[in-house]
């Protein structure tokens, strides 16, 4: 598990940073949200009261008496009346009878007599109403502008009625916005900051408490370790995604370049590299052949977060040198029998000589020789390859040193390979015949069985001994496992090799039951 102290430093961490940031745009928001609805305060308010203001103005223009004074212009005072009737009616802050030039003929304002009246953009004297926002005497108005026609024919344009209202002052309409928003504006921001120092927490409870720059050095670190070391390494997230693939792992599987981020599914991987990686179960130091290569395998899967990591060696050299040496023990073994063989023969030989037996002396080394050319011919006559023949001679002795018959089956028929198969052959041969000898016992019987069938090799060994238990066929190719005593050398080693040796050369190996009990190993290996 990575590990990494954290140090105090002066400035904020990670969770403080996060948390000062979401509250900085959460005053932003606010402030925003507040400007926002203070304009559309402003905007409901022109609206409804532009409504009001244009009625009223409508209401005057349509005043028959305020169409004939303003069609002949007689006393300000009648019209003045009806203005500050109309102004105390919609509570306007000044009502306007202006004649077709925009000059006040009458007002609520005496001192607005005689002055142009701010008409604004609209169009009031083309004849068309308007409503919007005018300068009144120094101030900022909402204005409702309708032209008034004469009551007598022909209709002309004979005034405009103006009636104005002044907006609030900025404070009052301020305050009368943030009575409205105060209340929600506050509760959102307070629920903001507590969100916010929530998910603060959160980020710190993710991150094991480490700050930005302690997990960029984790990562530099990961990236350095995948680098040096020499294994390769694989990490698969829950959802069959590769999270990390190391060089080494990219040549020993044959994994694409870009294979980080992507789904096992779409890289179009070989099925036992795809099973392999996908599998969620444990795995220690199981040798499997990818690409014709011997590799170890160890997975483990990541508690918490999914998935599993694996790592790879590539022991194939390893192998090739184990098989050597237990081709070199077997030989080893062989020569011990047979020299123990020989020191008993050559022991009665020396006794018979003392006692002038000659005659017998002769009979016994014919005997011999005759029993040696015997193994020799019928193994020669079915094996044609030297090193294979040369194995089987010997293991005939060993194990009839262990009185155990080792004989060929009658349709045995191996002819000279090349110099790779025949190694390949002696290491399945010898490990196979060892453990039929030894399963068999005294007094037992193994048959051996050769073929070339089309480019493929089949190797039989059947024994007398008790066989495997149908429950445990699966894990006895499995490295490790042995049914011999536990300080027995090399246990539980010979049949996970041969496993990989054909594995390496295309094949197989399985095991069976003998129709007499015993087990019978099946091997096949591609020439």
């Amino acid at each position: 598990m990575w590990t990494l102290r954290s140090r105090k430093r002066a400035r904020l961490s990670l969770a403080s940073q996060f948390l000062v940031l979401q509250v900085a745009v959460l005053c932003v928001v606010v402030a925003v949200t507040g400007v926002v609805s203070f304009r559309q305060s402003e905007a409901d308010f022109s609206q409804s009261r532009g409504a009001r203001l244009r009625a009223a103005a409508e209401a005057l223009a349509g005043t028959e008496a305020v169409q004939d004074e303003l069609a002949a212009p007689r006393s300000r005072t009648a019209l003045s009346f009806y203005a500050q009737q109309r102004a105390d009616t919609v509570g306007a802050t000044a009502v306007y009878l202006a004649d077709a030039e925009g000059v006040v003929f009458a007002s609520t304002d005496p001192s607005t007599y005689d002055q142009r009246v701010d008409l604004g953009p609209g169009t009031v004297l083309d004849g068309r109403s308007w409503t919007g926002d005018i300068s009144d005497r120094g101030d900022r108005a909402i204005a409702a502008e309708v032209p008034v026609y004469s009551n007598d024919a022909p209709v002309r344009l004979v005034g405009v009625a103006v009636v104005t209202e002044d907006y609030p002052p900025f404070t009052d309409r301020l305050r009368q916005a943030l009575d409205d928003m105060a209340v929600f504006l506050g509760l959102g921001l307070l629920l903001g900051v507590v969100g916010s120092w929530l998910l603060a927490r959160l980020i710190k409870r993710r991150t094991r408490g480490l700050e930005p720059a302690e997990i960029a050095a984790l990562a530099d670190q990961r990236e350095a370790l995948l680098t040096s070391i020499r294994e390769g390494v694989v990490a698969v997230d829950g959802a069959g995604t590769v999270t990390v693939s190391s060089a080494t792992a990219q040549d020993l599987l044959g994994l694409p370049a870009d294979a980080v981020g992507r789904r096992l599914d779409d890289l179009g991987l070989p099925e036992p590299v795809h099973g392999l990686l996908a599998g969620t179960d444990e795995v220690h130091d199981a040798v499997v052949v990818v690409g014709g290569r011997a590799v170890v395998v160890n997975r483990n899967p990541v508690a918490g977060a999914g998935g599993t990591v694996t790592t790879l060696r590539d022991r194939t050299e390893l192998l090739a040198l184990e098989s050597e040496l237990q081709v070199r023990r077997s030989v080893t073994d062989t020569l011990r029998a047979q020299t123990h063989e020989f020191s008993n023969q050559l022991h009665t030989i020396s006794g018979l000589v003392q006692l002038e037996e000659y005659d017998e002396v002769g009979r016994l080394i014919g005997t011999l020789s005759r029993r040696r050319a015997a193994i020799s011919d019928e193994v020669t006559a079915k094996v044609e390859d030297p090193a294979v023949a040369a194995l089987l001679i010997a293991k005939t002795s060993l194990a009839a040193e262990r009185r155990v018959d080792l004989d060929l089956a009658p349709d045995t028929a191996l002819p000279r390979v090349d110099a790779d198969l025949s190694a390949d052959l002696v290491t399945v041969v010898g490990n196979l015949v060892d453990n039929a000898v030894d399963a068999a016992g005294a007094d037992g019987r193994v048959v051996l069985g050769l073929r070339l069938v089309g480019d493929e090799v089949v190797l039989d060994v059947a024994d007398s001994g008790p066989g495997v238990p149908p429950e445990r066929e699966a894990e006895i190719f499995h490295r490790g496992f042995s049914t011999k005593p536990a300080d027995a050398a090399g246990r539980g080693v010979g049949l996970a090799l041969v496993q990989v040796v054909c594995a390496r050369r295309g094949g197989s190996v399985a095991v069976g039951r003998a129709p007499d009990g015993g087990a019978v190993f099946t091997a096949v290996l591609r020439s």
